[in-house]
């Protein structure tokens, strides 16, 4: 630590990246700032550029002392891990950057993984091996761990020394090239969206800037080679309060680092995942991120060099940090062969005009060489004037990713309803038009409105003793506008046909025939015929005839392109086969059959989710792209069924997992004196709804569950005597996923 003189500067900020432009661009805009260098700089930095590496130690030092230097800010780690700032320190020139000792943080990943398990940091378990010999060690401790993991090299690797191996061998061919460069750190694999906690520190007191989230992965859906960064914004929709987690990570390390005479000045970048247990410490870095910097410098209020200069002065406690009320989002354009070596990009595209939404740092040529920044009031703005700014000046072959800030969507969300969608208003709407509904009513209709599909005793059908007709009308919803975008016209199709299926089985019905209901802007025969053919190919997979049904043209209704499906299928079931039967009682068992996907429900969510997400994209821990994971059509549970339903008494309810979820389905078939006590976890989620769980971190779970079927499609009430039964005559695989307890006539979730 070392105090700064009063008044205007001649500063040096040393580095030559888009994190550098962006310091340099914040300095130059201080009234302290006097003389700007930026040593090396590049093309598009301010001020004066010096032609001297960023980790030529001797002669930056030189530098600052022959032309009175009064403040140095260091970007790069390579220039901290090689004592810049305590060469620094021995000329008497302030410098924002921690010595090699405090920076033995960032360039061992030993050193930082030693002192999270001294000061009780929640971390992942871990293990670090020094050398060539201890390969063997390294194995043995990943296989007896058991579970997936990150290999990463102990030392700096800009960003890229860090692989996640995909299956067991990658992860060991992984292991055994790491040794060939030095130490290695094998660290358990964690799920859950990464933040950037940065905080600036004086070596006693450490304030936090707001959140960010940065793209590590080279492509959409973070997928791909780790790289040093493909984009990021702030603020950051996280579901923690940073001043918390800032205590919690970052000032028990400035603590201690004072306290074993390593005092921390600088910038101190906790990486954290945020898992399902809570935030677990990824790694420490001694500097700002790159791309985060270029997003959270424009944010700043404060003049940046009065900021900078309380960290070296040790008067950081009384230097409030005010941000602007906006958020930015950086998209890094890089070369075509990035992360690869490969030839730079070229000149760039004109620029808009010079303005307050669009900044443009330059990088480092044949890697990340632009950082295109948006700043507005709110993220979906600021995204746009960062693609509008990244599309105008990409050279021709840049590569950069469509989806910065896809996860941003979910975060957001805390509700159904801030998708679009009232789930309250929906049920309120029923609950108005039931009456009315009712009143058209005769004693041959034996099910009301709320079982979906309406039912009536028909006796004169030959060959039953009392045939119940069991009615199913419904439409598909904004999953249809999925399909128009990928082209795939026969998945809605299947949905409706085997929607209304469901809807009539779960009333012990087979059924009979299908009227399809088909609406556009205008009529295309390819596109009908192919949403008709998918009508067919459900119909005919579960023995019921498509009759026909109404296709209509409504220009000025229906955006151009757009299409909504519909219809109404009709089957039958003997009366005294209804269910769900009377004899459903506490102790019942509950089991789950498996979706084939979001059914056709829960769409407008999903859309939000994803809506930044290309469709095709392969995000973790899908294994198809995030199109055709939301595209799978809506199963028919009749074959899988029936077998079953032909033993009578053998399943008591069956509850078809539709809008509603579980909480609101559920409860359809349940007595009035009974709960439904669903065991969270007792079945396995499949891969979309463990990335819409990962994803979607600001709802609540009563809320995924009352949206979504998260997994579960149907759900069957079986006496506990008869599960093994049921389960040996259902050819699919089921859970035991609860049980029927006494209650009020609605599902607790444990």
């Amino acid at each position: 630590m070392s105090n700064v003189a009063h008044g205007a500067l001649d500063i040096l900020v040393v580095g030559g990246g888009a994190r550098e432009h962006a310091l340099a661009w914040a300095v130059r805009r201080s009234p302290r700032c006097s003389q700007l260098y930026v040593a090396p700089g590049n093309d598009a930095t301010p001020g004066t550029r010096v032609d001297i590496a960023a980790d030529n130690i001797e002669a930056l030092t030189a530098f600052a002392i022959d032309h009175a230097i009064g403040l140095v800010i260091v970007g790069p780690e390579i220039a901290l891990a090689a004592g810049l700032a305590d060469e620094l320190a021995l000329g008497g020139i302030p410098v924002f950057g921690p010595t090699r000792a405090a920076a033995e943080l960032e360039w061992s990943k030993s050193f930082t993984r030693r002192i999270a398990a001294e000061l009780n940091l929640a971390s992942p378990a871990w293990a670090t091996f020094d050398s060539h010999a201890d390969i063997d060690a390294a194995l043995g401790w990943w296989r007896a761990l058991g579970d997936k993991i990150v290999v990463k090299q102990a030392g700096l690797a800009g960003g890229k020394g860090v692989v996640v191996p995909l299956d067991d061998v990658s992860c060991e061919a992984t292991i055994r090239s790491f040794f060939t460069t030095g130490a290695v750190v094998l660290e358990q694999r964690l799920r859950g969206p990464e933040c950037s906690l940065l905080a600036f520190c004086d070596g006693t007191t450490a304030r936090p800037l707001p959140f960010a989230q940065d793209h590590k992965r080279l492509s959409e859906g973070d997928t791909g080679p780790n790289t040093g960064g493909m984009g990021a914004y702030a603020p950051a929709p996280v579901p923690y309060d940073v001043d918390a987690l800032t205590a919690q990570f970052i000032q028990p390390v400035v603590d201690h680092m004072r306290s074993i005479g390593r005092p921390f000045v600088g910038m101190l970048y906790a990486g954290l995942m945020l898992t399902a247990d809570g935030p677990k410490l990824l790694e420490f870095n001694c500097r700002f991120g790159d791309p985060e910097a270029q997003v959270l410098i424009p944010l700043i209020s404060n003049d940046f060099v009065e900021l900078i200069v309380s960290c070296c002065d040790g008067t950081l406690a009384e230097t409030p940090i005010v941000m602007r009320n906006a958020t930015a989002i950086g998209v890094v354009i890089a070369a075509r062969n990035y992360p690869s070596s490969g030839v730079p990009l070229g000149v760039a595209g004109v620029p808009p005009a010079a303005n307050d939404r669009q900044l443009l740092f330059r990088g480092s040529p044949a890697g990340r060489e632009y950082t295109a920044v948006g700043i507005a009031p709110t993220l979906h703005e600021a995204r746009a004037a960062a693609y509008e700014l990244a599309a105008a000046v990409a050279p021709a072959h840049a590569r950069y990713r469509r989806d910065i800030g896809w996860r941003a969507h979910g975060a957001m969300l805390s509700s159904y309803a801030a998708a679009g969608v009232d789930i309250d208003e929906g049920t309120r709407a029923v609950d108005q038009l039931k009456t009315s509904v009712e009143k058209t009513h005769t004693s041959s209709v034996l099910g009301g409105i709320g079982a979906f599909g309406g039912t009536f005793d028909l006796t004169e059908i030959m060959g039953m003793q009392q045939p119940v007709l069991v009615a199913s009308t419904d439409g598909v919803g904004t999953k249809v506008e999925l399909a128009a975008r990928a082209g795939r016209y026969d998945v809605p199709g299947q949905d409706i046909v085997n929607h209304c299926i469901n809807d009539v089985l779960v009333q012990g019905a087979r059924p009979l025939f299908f009227l399809d209901y088909f609406a556009s802007s205008s009529i295309r025969a390819e596109q009908v015929a192919a949403v008709v053919n998918g009508m067919s190919i459900a119909c005919a997979a579960s023995g019921c005839v498509l009759l026909g049904g109404e296709t209509a043209e409504m220009p000025g209704v229906y955006m151009p392109g757009a299409f909504d499906v519909a219809g109404t299928l009709v089957g039958v079931v003997e009366r005294a086969r209804l269910l769900p039967l009377s004899t459903i009682t506490p102790g019942d068992v509950l089991l789950g059959l498996g979706s084939s996907g979001p059914h056709t429900n829960g769409y407008s969510l999903l859309r939000k989710l994803f809506d930044w997400l290309p469709l095709d994209a392969r995000p973790e821990p899908l294994d198809c792209t995030i199109g055709e994971a939301l595209l799978v059509p809506h199963r028919s549970y009749l074959n899988a069924l029936w077998g079953a339903l032909g033993d009578h008494g053998l399943i008591k309810g069956l509850a078809h997992i539709t809008g509603g979820g579980l909480l609101d389905n559920v409860p359809r078939i349940l007595p009035s004196n009974c709960d439904a006590s669903i065991t969270l976890g007792s079945w396995p989620m499949p891969a979309l709804f463990q990335l819409v769980t990962e994803v979607a971190t600001g709802l609540p779970i009563d809320e995924l569950y009352r949206t979504l079927n998260m997994g579960i499609g149907m759900v069957i009430v079986v006496d506990a005597e008869r599960v093994a039964e049921l389960q040996a005559a259902i050819a699919d695989p089921t859970w035991i996923i609860g049980s029927i307890v006494e209650g009020t006539k609605r599902v607790q979730l444990t």
